[in-house]
């Protein structure tokens, strides 16, 4: 399934299938996974059917099957340039810049 293409419901069922099957794989339980996520069965049960949940349950989810290390392909770390280190001159950055109008600098 292309996410980039589905609605934000049909992401989140195939996460959630996703999320089953990675569970599956391990033979746990939706009742052993939620224990060892410290979360309620009913919220695993939620998940894999597809419904909203926090990126907390998330991260809880994948710490538990040995996965949150998956992250990390998703949400690299790079960290700044050499360009973008100079111009800070050491100092990290804080927030981001203003929006700037089309029509300025006229």
């Amino acid at each position: 399934m292309k996410l980039s293409l589905a609605t934000n419901e049909a992401v989140l069922q195939e996460l959630g299938r996703r999320l089953a099957r990675a569970r599956l794989a391990r033979n746990l339980s939706q009742a052993r996974l939620a224990e060892d996520a410290g979360l309620a069965l009913r919220t695993v049960q939620n998940v894999e059917a597809g419904e909203g949940s926090s990126m907390e349950t998330w991260i809880r989810l994948l710490r538990a099957l040995g996965e949150l290390d998956g992250l990390d392909t998703w949400l690299e770390d790079e960290g700044p340039g050499p360009i973008e280190l100079a111009d800070r001159r050491g100092r990290r950055r804080r927030r981001a810049s203003p929006e700037r109008s089309e029509d300025s600098g006229s």
